[in-house]
């Protein structure tokens, strides 16, 4: 009685909500009836950890008022028997652009491209097109039939979609997939925020790469904050009064890869905002990282198709990366799940939206609980878009979303029947079609034979069997009950065909035909033994989860199985090449311990050490690359006269390949510096080569540079586009470090008497400008710049700018011309870090000599020898050995080039650059003379961890052998079982240069790149 009595409480609250009207008039009568439906007998899902079995689920005017057991089922309800069905709350899909617009994307682009510098956009918006917080998906939303009913087929009830288009976003809307008005479909908008690094249509010139769109990103929280505070009293802005009011808002960031993600989650620490992230399938390559990063990840099952490697030479175009990704990314979800972080799953990124079950149960073959499946398509989407109270589950006053099935919705034989939309059924497939599979006894007429039906419930298969060997497929077609059947019998006569037409009957079929010579016959089907079916395994005894293998660090070749840790090290009885002050000592040994250098000295012992015998082998300090554009996702943000404001270290690749190569050739540290393709360029990233380490381990924050460039690459003399950005002239890169220090000095100053003020109540704070403030750190002598430069002349105007503005250059990096301005430099104070022997390679080095660093260093400048090459990078000892024989250098000295000097102009010598007690062990064990050209390094070493090794490099190089044997087979047996084989395209990784720039391929590299 009690329950009665709660249940008829929840009928009248339920009906007064939905008396309320719409505010649109009816052309017509209006017949509002209460619709109420009861789905008695079935299993019940209220949600993926709540089922009942033989339960009744009761729904008024579209929403849920009873569910359970023992429900009492009021007068005029619907009464639907579902014994042996399933109900599930429906799907949510949280990553969509159902009902958006198309997106226009602009033509052209790339090499020949006109240049936009400003935005074009109309009206009192932002400065740049990839900055769309004022679009609104809730006023952009229309309902397509057509692509609802395909989502409604998957089971999906609701989605989350908004404009793909542009870095910043705006708002999301949650939509049902109703056939019905927009206004009734929008559940809520605004719902969420979206942000990206991809400006989408924009085709304006600035960002141009992924460190110019995180800095974007950042100045525009800044600018955001100005304005919310102070800005409106300088300016009207469409675009900031819209960003601002995302803040509320769940923001989803789409993340590309991996390192896209967490990049993304650092801009998110940057302003106290925890993201929910839109993921690419490969977090499981960095479980650990992205676990730390405490974001909720919408997951896609998009796994790749294996390559066709049967040609032996295609199969040389797969990387092991990428034969290993095939492998492992089914397993990913599993690997969220085992880890502990919360994630939906969506369809998104699929080639079609047909794949999505088969990969969704690959997922749960892999690993992945059916628990956390539903979950990650119910309660968790509707949980992180705060839509818990509507849907997500079958709880009493949640919308009536759910779908009814045959079975395990995870089953590979499971029908979805129905999807109920608010209340409103959506028919997907028949509910009362029996299941008709099986084996039955064939009679026609005389003759006898078996009618065997398999395949899946909703799409079975047919075949014929006469006279026990006789085998035929027929035509079928069945629909409501009545079975029409088209076959030879006489394979020798093709176009003689029997025809039989029928009705189901109990268990059987029952009708009439007629032969090929127009003899009527009766005919029946009589089962003899249903299909059997095995029966859905639940969680707890799934069969044995496929053996993937262990992720590498990092996940290319030669990575590691587990990350690498530093050792106790003895080296032994080697020729020390210490760098310092000590100079070279031979017969010494070098102890290491807790990724120091301990002690040196001659029979020195420690009990637990790892001894390396370094007999007739030579120890020196690690090699420092004072130059490098190696281990950057870009190089280049060449949008803008400057780029002060990005930051290398936001686009640090730690997977590629070329730190190891390095690591083969000696060198322990690198200058990740951007580009030369403008004047004032991106602030640098230091980092430690640790091979497999992540970009905190490897970066070195104490380090700040940024690169400044002269020369034709600035004014753009041969770029290939029309270019419309100022500096055009030489003359024109004077004035661009004139115009941008004298606003860094005022900007500076600003600051300074702000910050002074006792009282700051009413006054304004000034607009934070992380390009001046760069700048401004330059001043304050907090920054150091590293310069590309060539000529004698520009050199000479920069020393001239820098001393008018009382700021100091750092470091003139490759200095061709260096020799000629020697004295001045050393006056100066800046160090030079030339090439040792490039000349005639374009017309403004036409100058350069081979004696260049020897003259440099005769004067008394800090000289560096620098390889701006990844190649090159490899031998840096060899263009160090260089200054022996050009100039005369002594060869202590010509180490120093490549060893304590860069670590001197870096600022980091109390830290590295020499074999000296409490120092970073960062050594090479050389087999042979350190400077012949013979040598190579028996033993690379940074901060105490052997990253490189011969020993362990011929190890390395059977592992991939054997590894890329086994997935090469594998993927052979996967196209043999009928699994889709793509023919791999032909690529060749791009090795940075400081001109080059994102999207634009240097002259000569389109054909290569097609070959």
């Amino acid at each position: 009685m009690k329950k009665l009595i709660t249940l008829l409480i929840t009928l009248s609250v339920f009906s007064s909500a939905w008396a309320q009207t719409p505010t649109f008039p009816r052309n017509g009568v209006y017949d509002e009836r209460p619709e109420m439906y009861a789905f008695t007998n079935a299993t019940i899902y209220v949600d993926a950890r709540t089922v009942v079995e033989n339960a009744t689920l009761l729904i008024k005017n579209g929403i849920i008022v009873g569910v359970g057991k023992d429900i009492q089922i009021p007068n005029g309800a619907v009464v639907a028997d579902l014994k042996g069905r399933r109900i599930y709350p429906a799907l949510i899909d949280m990553e969509s652009d159902y009902g958006m617009p198309e997106i226009k994307r602009a033509q052209g682009g790339g090499r020949g491209a006109p240049q936009q510098i400003e935005s074009n956009k109309k009206g009192a918006y932002g400065w740049n097109q990839a900055l769309n917080s004022e679009t609104e998906a809730g006023k952009l939303f229309a309902v397509n039939n057509a692509k609802a009913d395909e989502l409604r087929k998957l089971g999906f009830g609701t989605v989350l979609t908004h404009h793909h288009d542009g870095i910043v976003r705006g708002t999301g809307a949650l939509v049902t997939l109703a056939t019905e008005s927009e206004n009734s479909v929008i559940v809520r908008s605004p719902v969420s925020s979206h942000l990206s690094f991809s400006k989408g249509s924009s085709t304006q010139q600035y960002p141009n790469s992924p460190m110019g769109a995180m800095a974007l990103l950042r100045q525009t929280y800044y600018d955001a904050e100005w304005y919310k505070n102070a800005g409106k009293n300088v300016e009207y802005n469409i675009s900031m009064d819209a960003f601002n009011g995302l803040s509320n808002l769940p923001t989803i960031f789409e993340a590309t890869d991996k390192w896209s993600l967490l990049r993304a989650d650092k801009l998110g620490d940057e302003f106290k905002t925890q993201y929910i992230f839109r993921g690419n399938g490969d977090e499981y390559q960095r479980i650990d990282e992205i676990k730390a990063a405490g974001g909720s990840i919408i997951v896609p099952i998009n796994f790749p198709a294996a390559f066709d490697v049967e040609d032996v030479w295609d199969a040389d175009n797969v990387s092991l990366a990428e034969m290993k990704h095939w492998e492992m990314a089914p397993a990913n979800a599993a690997a969220l799940e085992k880890a502990g972080v919360n994630f939906a799953l969506t369809s998104a990124l699929l080639k079609t939206k047909t794949e999505f079950w088969a990969n969704l149960r690959k997922a749960i073959e892999y690993g992945l609980s059916e628990t956390k499946a539903l979950e990650a398509l119910t309660t968790v989407p509707a949980q992180l878009l705060q839509c818990s109270d509507k849907v997500g589950s079958l709880k009493t006053g949640s919308w009536a979303n759910f779908i009814i099935t045959s079975g395990s919705l995870f089953s590979v034989d499971n029908i979805i029947y129905e999807n109920w939309i608010r209340g409103k059924k959506y028919s997907i497939n028949n509910l009362n079609q029996a299941d008709i599979r099986g084996t039955y006894s064939l009679n026609l007429d005389a003759e006898k034979g078996k009618l065997i039906i398999s395949g899946k419930p909703d799409k079975p298969e047919y075949q014929i069997v006469l006279s026990d060997t006789v085998k035929i497929t027929p035509k079928v077609t069945y629909l409501n009950d009545v079975i029409s059947l088209n076959f030879q019998p006489d394979k020798k006569a093709p176009n003689a065909t029997t025809r039989l037409t029928g009705y189901r009957e109990g268990t059987g079929f029952k009708g009439s035909g007629e032969t090929a010579k127009g003899v009527a016959v009766k005919w029946n089907a009589m089962l003899q033994e249903p299909m059997k079916i095995a029966e859905a395994r639940r969680d707890t005894a799934q069969k044995p989860v496929p053996n993937v293998g262990k992720p590498l660090f990092p996940f290319v070749g030669f990575g590691n199985t587990e990350k690498l840790k530093s050792q106790t090290l003895l080296i032994k009885n080697a020729t020390v090449w210490t760098s310092d002050d000590a100079g070279m000592l031979p017969n010494s040994d070098v102890l290491v311990e807790n990724g120091k250098i301990s002690r040196i000295g001659k029979n020195l012992s420690a009990p637990n050490a790892k001894v390396i015998d370094g007999t007739g082998k030579h120890l020196t300090p690690g090699i420092i690359d004072e130059h490098s554009h190696i281990a950057l996702f870009s190089i280049n943000e060449g949008g803008q006269s400057s780029s002060a404001e990005v930051r290398m270290s936001d686009v640090i690749n730690p997977d590629d390949i070329n730190i190891y190569r390095q690591l083969a050739g000696g060198v322990t540290m690198s200058q990740l510096l951007h580009g030369s393709a403008n004047s004032i360029g991106g602030q640098s990233a230091v980092v430690k080569l640790k091979w497999g380490g992540n970009i905190s381990e490897m970066l070195l924050p104490e380090a700040q540079f940024i690169k400044f460039a002269l020369g034709e690459n600035v004014k753009q003399a041969n770029s290939a586009n029309p270019t419309a950005r100022y500096p055009q002239t030489r003359m024109g890169v004077e004035q661009v470090f004139m115009d941008h220090f004298t606003r860094a000095r005022e900007y500076d100053r600003a600051w300074d008497s702000y910050n002074s003020m006792k009282n700051k109540i009413g006054i304004p704070m000034p607009r934070r400008d992380i390009e001046l403030e760069a700048l401004a750190e330059i001043l304050n002598g907090k920054r150091f710049i590293t310069c590309h430069s060539y000529v004698q002349s520009e050199i000479n105007m920069l020393l001239k700018v820098a001393d008018s503005l009382g700021f100091k250059i750092n470091t003139f990096t490759h200095i061709l011309e260096g020799y000629k301005v020697a004295d001045k430099m050393k006056k100066h104070g800046a160090a030079g870090s030339s090439f040792a022997d490039w000349w005639a390679y374009k017309m403004e080095v036409k100058d350069a000599i081979p004696y260049n660093a020897a003259i440099l260093t005769k004067v008394g400048v800090l000289t560096s020898i620098n390889s701006d090459d990844a190649e090159m990078a490899r031998r840096l000892n060899q263009e160090a050995a260089k200054a022996v024989e050009y100039g005369g250098i002594a060869e202590t000295e010509a180490l120093k080039m490549v060893t304590i000097n860069p670590a001197k102009i870096m600022h980091l010598d109390k830290r590295t650059g020499s074999i000296k007690a409490g120092k970073d062990a960062d050594l090479v064990l050389w087999n042979n003379h350190p400077l012949s050209i013979y040598a190579r390094p028996d033993y690379t070493i940074v901060e105490g961890t052997i990253y490189y090794s011969t020993e362990g490099d011929d190890k390395r190089r059977d592992e991939v052998e054997k590894e890329r044997a086994r997935l090469v087979q594998k993927m052979i047996s996967a196209k043999t079982g009928g699994a889709t084989a793509i023919r791999p395209p032909f690529r060749r990784q791009r090795m940075w240069h400081c001109e080059d720039v994102e999207g634009v391929m240097a002259e000569g590299e389109e054909q290569s790149e097609q070959k």
